[in-house]
Protein backbone atom coordinates (compact mmCIF):
# COMPACT_ATOMS: atom_id res chain seq x y z
CA UNK A 1 0.00 0.00 0.00
CA UNK A 2 0.81 3.38 -0.93
CA UNK A 3 1.86 5.79 1.89
CA UNK A 4 -0.78 8.66 2.77
CA UNK A 5 0.00 11.99 3.90
CA UNK A 6 -0.73 13.70 7.31
CA UNK A 7 -1.30 17.66 7.27
CA UNK A 8 0.39 18.90 10.67
CA UNK A 9 -1.32 22.49 11.11
CA UNK A 10 -0.31 24.54 13.84
CA UNK A 11 -1.55 27.73 13.38
CA UNK A 12 -2.58 29.95 16.27
CA UNK A 13 -4.81 32.93 16.60
CA UNK A 14 -4.68 33.21 20.41
CA UNK A 15 -2.77 31.30 23.29
CA UNK A 16 0.24 29.52 21.92
CA UNK A 17 2.32 26.81 23.14
CA UNK A 18 5.60 26.44 23.33
CA UNK A 19 5.74 22.91 22.62
CA UNK A 20 4.25 23.16 19.45
CA UNK A 21 7.94 22.59 18.21
CA UNK A 22 8.47 19.77 20.21
CA UNK A 23 5.26 18.49 18.83
CA UNK A 24 6.17 19.14 15.01
CA UNK A 25 9.59 17.12 15.44
CA UNK A 26 7.95 13.97 17.23
CA UNK A 27 4.95 13.70 14.56
CA UNK A 28 7.79 13.85 11.68
CA UNK A 29 9.71 11.36 13.49
CA UNK A 30 7.16 8.94 13.36
CA UNK A 31 5.97 9.59 10.10
CA UNK A 32 9.75 8.53 9.42
CA UNK A 33 9.67 5.83 11.62
CA UNK A 34 6.10 4.42 9.79
CA UNK A 35 8.13 3.28 7.13
CA UNK A 36 9.89 0.28 9.30
CA UNK A 37 6.57 -0.68 10.59
CA UNK A 38 3.92 -3.31 8.96
CA UNK A 39 1.32 -1.13 9.16
CA UNK A 40 0.38 1.17 6.46
CA UNK A 41 3.11 4.10 6.24
CA UNK A 42 2.72 7.47 5.74
CA UNK A 43 4.59 11.00 5.64
CA UNK A 44 4.21 14.46 7.16
CA UNK A 45 3.92 17.79 5.81
CA UNK A 46 3.59 20.56 8.63
CA UNK A 47 2.37 24.61 7.75
CA UNK A 48 1.22 27.24 10.21
CA UNK A 49 -0.90 28.95 6.48
CA UNK A 50 -4.77 28.70 7.48
CA UNK A 51 -4.38 29.11 3.40
CA UNK A 52 -3.86 25.36 3.15
CA UNK A 53 -7.11 24.92 3.95
CA UNK A 54 -8.97 24.68 0.50
CA UNK A 55 -10.32 22.11 -1.31
CA UNK A 56 -8.21 21.13 -3.42
CA UNK A 57 -5.09 21.29 -1.39
CA UNK A 58 -7.09 18.98 1.66
CA UNK A 59 -7.25 16.41 -0.80
CA UNK A 60 -4.19 15.35 -0.95
CA UNK A 61 -4.34 14.56 3.01
CA UNK A 62 -6.06 11.66 4.70
CA UNK A 63 -5.71 12.77 8.28
CA UNK A 64 -5.18 16.26 9.38
CA UNK A 65 -3.22 17.09 13.14
CA UNK A 66 -4.56 20.05 14.52
CA UNK A 67 -1.82 20.33 17.00
CA UNK A 68 -2.17 23.18 19.56
CA UNK A 69 -4.07 25.04 17.34
CA UNK A 70 -5.81 28.61 19.05
CA UNK A 71 -8.59 30.92 18.75
CA UNK A 72 -10.23 31.90 15.29
CA UNK A 73 -7.67 30.31 13.27
CA UNK A 74 -9.62 29.96 10.36
CA UNK A 75 -11.85 32.30 8.53
CA UNK A 76 -15.13 30.77 7.20
CA UNK A 77 -14.18 29.94 3.69
CA UNK A 78 -11.30 27.92 5.52
CA UNK A 79 -13.75 26.16 7.60
CA UNK A 80 -16.12 25.21 4.89
CA UNK A 81 -13.01 23.10 3.41
CA UNK A 82 -12.33 21.50 6.70
CA UNK A 83 -16.13 20.35 6.72
CA UNK A 84 -15.83 18.97 3.29
CA UNK A 85 -12.52 17.35 4.53
CA UNK A 86 -14.41 15.08 7.04
CA UNK A 87 -17.55 14.93 4.91
CA UNK A 88 -15.45 13.58 2.26
CA UNK A 89 -13.94 10.82 5.04
CA UNK A 90 -11.12 12.76 6.48
CA UNK A 91 -9.51 11.74 9.72
CA UNK A 92 -8.55 15.11 12.21
CA UNK A 93 -6.65 14.53 15.42
CA UNK A 94 -6.53 17.33 17.71
CA UNK A 95 -4.39 17.76 20.73
CA UNK A 96 -4.41 19.58 23.63
CA UNK A 97 -5.38 23.32 23.01
CA UNK A 98 -7.28 22.57 19.68
CA UNK A 99 -10.63 22.33 21.71
CA UNK A 100 -9.61 25.96 22.52
CA UNK A 101 -10.10 27.19 18.90
CA UNK A 102 -12.99 28.29 16.50
CA UNK A 103 -15.44 28.77 19.56
CA UNK A 104 -17.73 30.79 16.90
CA UNK A 105 -18.83 27.46 14.95
CA UNK A 106 -20.82 24.61 16.86
CA UNK A 107 -19.42 22.59 14.28
CA UNK A 108 -16.20 23.22 15.51
CA UNK A 109 -16.85 21.64 18.72
CA UNK A 110 -18.79 18.64 18.04
CA UNK A 111 -16.08 17.83 15.63
CA UNK A 112 -13.66 17.81 18.51
CA UNK A 113 -16.24 16.82 20.93
CA UNK A 114 -15.35 19.18 23.82
CA UNK A 115 -14.92 22.89 24.29
CA UNK A 116 -12.24 23.94 26.81
CA UNK A 117 -13.80 25.98 29.77
CA UNK A 118 -10.41 26.51 31.83
CA UNK A 119 -7.84 24.51 33.29
CA UNK A 120 -6.18 24.56 36.89
CA UNK A 121 -1.96 24.91 37.69
CA UNK A 122 -0.13 22.28 36.12
CA UNK A 123 -0.07 19.64 38.46
CA UNK A 124 0.70 15.26 38.37
CA UNK A 125 -2.96 13.72 38.63
CA UNK A 126 -3.78 10.26 37.96
CA UNK A 127 -4.93 9.00 34.30
CA UNK A 128 -7.26 6.12 33.69
CA UNK A 129 -7.61 3.40 30.82
CA UNK A 130 -10.87 3.73 30.32
CA UNK A 131 -11.23 1.68 26.63
CA UNK A 132 -7.89 -0.22 26.79
CA UNK A 133 -9.18 -2.57 23.71
CA UNK A 134 -9.35 0.37 21.06
CA UNK A 135 -6.94 0.44 18.34
CA UNK A 136 -5.32 3.79 19.50
CA UNK A 137 -4.64 2.65 22.51
CA UNK A 138 -3.11 -0.51 21.38
CA UNK A 139 -1.12 0.96 18.63
CA UNK A 140 2.60 -0.02 19.16
CA UNK A 141 5.02 2.70 17.96
CA UNK A 142 6.78 1.86 14.84
CA UNK A 143 9.92 -0.65 15.05
CA UNK A 144 9.32 -1.25 18.62
CA UNK A 145 7.92 -4.83 19.64
CA UNK A 146 4.74 -5.10 22.29
CA UNK A 147 6.81 -6.36 25.12
CA UNK A 148 9.71 -3.68 24.52
CA UNK A 149 7.18 -0.38 23.79
CA UNK A 150 5.65 -1.83 27.32
CA UNK A 151 6.93 0.19 30.27
CA UNK A 152 6.20 -0.49 33.83
CA UNK A 153 3.69 1.82 33.95
CA UNK A 154 2.36 1.37 30.47
CA UNK A 155 1.73 -2.28 31.69
CA UNK A 156 0.34 -1.27 34.62
CA UNK A 157 -2.37 1.11 32.96
CA UNK A 158 -3.09 -1.69 30.66
CA UNK A 159 -4.03 -3.79 33.64
CA UNK A 160 -6.46 -0.99 34.70
CA UNK A 161 -4.50 0.70 37.24
CA UNK A 162 -3.28 4.59 36.79
CA UNK A 163 -0.27 6.18 35.35
CA UNK A 164 0.85 9.13 36.84
CA UNK A 165 1.18 12.97 34.54
CA UNK A 166 1.90 15.65 34.84
CA UNK A 167 -0.07 18.64 32.62
CA UNK A 168 -3.42 20.85 32.28
CA UNK A 169 -6.18 19.56 33.34
CA UNK A 170 -8.52 20.69 30.82
CA UNK A 171 -12.52 21.11 31.74
CA UNK A 172 -14.64 21.78 29.17
CA UNK A 173 -18.06 23.84 28.77
CA UNK A 174 -20.14 20.27 28.57
CA UNK A 175 -19.17 17.17 29.51
CA UNK A 176 -17.95 15.61 26.67
CA UNK A 177 -20.41 12.87 26.79
CA UNK A 178 -22.72 15.17 26.56
CA UNK A 179 -21.59 17.18 23.76
CA UNK A 180 -21.41 14.08 21.62
CA UNK A 181 -23.01 11.18 21.75
CA UNK A 182 -21.06 9.16 19.38
CA UNK A 183 -17.70 9.86 21.86
CA UNK A 184 -16.10 7.23 22.84
CA UNK A 185 -14.11 8.03 25.97
CA UNK A 186 -10.37 6.31 26.03
CA UNK A 187 -8.80 7.88 28.89
CA UNK A 188 -10.01 9.80 31.95
CA UNK A 189 -8.18 11.57 35.06
CA UNK A 190 -9.00 10.51 38.55
CA UNK A 191 -10.33 14.17 40.48
CA UNK A 192 -9.64 12.88 43.63
CA UNK A 193 -5.80 13.10 42.23
CA UNK A 194 -5.24 16.95 41.72
CA UNK A 195 -6.76 20.09 42.43
CA UNK A 196 -9.38 22.04 40.12
CA UNK A 197 -11.34 19.06 38.62
CA UNK A 198 -14.75 20.33 37.38
CA UNK A 199 -16.42 17.27 35.53
CA UNK A 200 -16.96 14.87 38.57
CA UNK A 201 -16.01 11.17 38.65
CA UNK A 202 -15.93 10.68 34.94
CA UNK A 203 -13.86 12.87 33.49
CA UNK A 204 -12.80 11.96 30.39
CA UNK A 205 -9.17 13.58 28.66
CA UNK A 206 -9.43 11.40 25.53
CA UNK A 207 -11.67 10.40 22.98
CA UNK A 208 -12.77 9.87 19.70
CA UNK A 209 -15.61 9.58 17.48
CA UNK A 210 -16.70 9.43 14.19
CA UNK A 211 -18.49 12.40 13.01
CA UNK A 212 -19.95 13.85 10.23
CA UNK A 213 -18.29 11.21 7.79
CA UNK A 214 -14.91 11.22 9.98
CA UNK A 215 -12.88 10.53 12.10
CA UNK A 216 -11.87 12.77 14.89
CA UNK A 217 -9.90 11.62 17.58
CA UNK A 218 -8.86 14.23 20.35
CA UNK A 219 -6.39 14.31 23.57
CA UNK A 220 -5.79 17.20 25.90
CA UNK A 221 -2.86 15.87 27.02
CA UNK A 222 0.70 17.34 25.45
CA UNK A 223 0.58 21.05 27.38
CA UNK A 224 4.85 20.33 27.74
CA UNK A 225 7.59 19.07 25.99
CA UNK A 226 8.15 15.77 27.38
CA UNK A 227 5.32 14.74 26.29
CA UNK A 228 6.21 14.41 23.11
CA UNK A 229 9.35 12.45 24.35
CA UNK A 230 7.01 9.68 25.99
CA UNK A 231 6.82 6.30 24.18
CA UNK A 232 3.04 5.71 25.79
CA UNK A 233 1.99 9.77 24.43
CA UNK A 234 3.34 9.10 21.08
CA UNK A 235 1.61 5.54 20.96
CA UNK A 236 -1.52 7.70 21.58
CA UNK A 237 -0.83 9.52 18.60
CA UNK A 238 0.61 7.13 16.21
CA UNK A 239 -2.69 5.25 16.85
CA UNK A 240 -4.72 8.39 16.73
CA UNK A 241 -3.23 8.92 12.88
CA UNK A 242 -3.96 5.31 11.67
CA UNK A 243 -7.22 5.24 13.62
CA UNK A 244 -8.50 8.19 11.81
CA UNK A 245 -7.44 7.18 8.50
CA UNK A 246 -9.37 4.32 8.81
CA UNK A 247 -6.57 2.16 8.90
CA UNK A 248 -5.93 0.75 12.22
Amino acid sequence: MPAFRILIFSGTADYRHISIPAGIRALKKLAEDSASSPLPRFTADASEDAEIFNPSSLSAYKVIILLQCSGEFLNPNQLDALKTFVRSGGGVVAVHCASFAMKSSKWYGQLIGGVFDNHPEPQLGEVRLVDGEHPIMLARLPGIGASESQTSATKHQIQGSGRVWFDEWYNFEKHPREASKGIRVLLSVDEQSYAGGQLGVDHPIAWCQIFDGGRCFYTSLGHFDQAYEDEWFLGQLYGGILWAAGLA
